[in-house]
């Protein structure tokens, strides 16, 4: 299937009504047609795997063109330049999320474009790094716990970072990250007192609401190891 093909098709199934609930969403719909992610799923499912397609689809820099690239694309053949190049573009929460997770946290660069990221002054990009991190968290079942910890300076970094889309994002990779043992959880722990040391409203609001989930008892409970 050529993307000049999928892109018509995409187009044909354009739903204003689904554009204004994306909006409310705080998704960016400048470029986008309203399709929900049940169908492009479908539609990523008859593309199958097809990494030139994904890179026709990205550039032709659609909101869903752009979320189904991330689906079909060949983790094997992703590089570090793409995938810098990708972030860059990155204009909206949700294609950084899903990026991130149906395709970066797969492949070998993972880790280290997580923690590289967070060093960026782009929303996007900073918020691909913490995103990254949940994502693998929660994915990368066969990793060593030893892994995240690399994770928690980080976090204690950036908590300072008020832009809405960065704090989030700093708070979910703290909560997947401690939910992921119990190990992970106690230091997670000691992370979130450092950051309520710290007198910043935005650092506060991350530890209070980490803290909230990871002494959730139901939440205790389900955590396996």
């Amino acid at each position: 299937m050529e993307a000049e093909q999928l892109i018509k098709r995409l187009k044909s199934l354009r739903n204003e009504k689904s554009l204004e609930g994306m909006a409310r969403f705080g998704i960016n719909t400048a470029n986008a047609f309203g399709i929900s992610m049940v169908e492009l799923r479908k539609i990523a499912k008859e593309c199958g795997k097809n990494q030139a397609l994904a890179e026709d689809l990205w550039q032709a820099a659609y909101h869903e063109t752009r979320i189904l690239a991330s689906m079909i694309a060949e983790n094997k053949k992703i590089t570090s330049g793409l995938m810098d190049n990708w972030v860059k573009d990155f204009d909206s929460w949700d294609v950084c999320d899903q990026c991130c997770s149906n395709l970066f946290r797969y492949t070998a660069l993972a880790y280290d474009k997580s923690i590289a990221w967070t060093s960026s002054n782009h929303e996007f990009t900073k918020r691909a790094g913490f995103t990254l991190m949940a994502c693998l968290a929660t994915g990368d079942k066969k990793a060593d716990d030893d892994k995240f910890l690399q994770f928690f300076p980080l976090m204690l970094k950036h908590a300072n970072d008020e832009r809405n889309y960065v704090r989030k994002a700093v708070n979910w990779a703290l909560r997947q990250t401690g939910k992921r043992s119990h190990f992970l959880r106690s230091e997670a722990l000691k992370c979130i007192d450092e950051l309520l040391k710290n007198k910043n409203k935005t650092a506060q609001w991350i530890a209070k609401d980490a803290l909230r989930e990871l002494n959730n008892e139901k939440i205790i409970k389900r955590i396996k190891r």
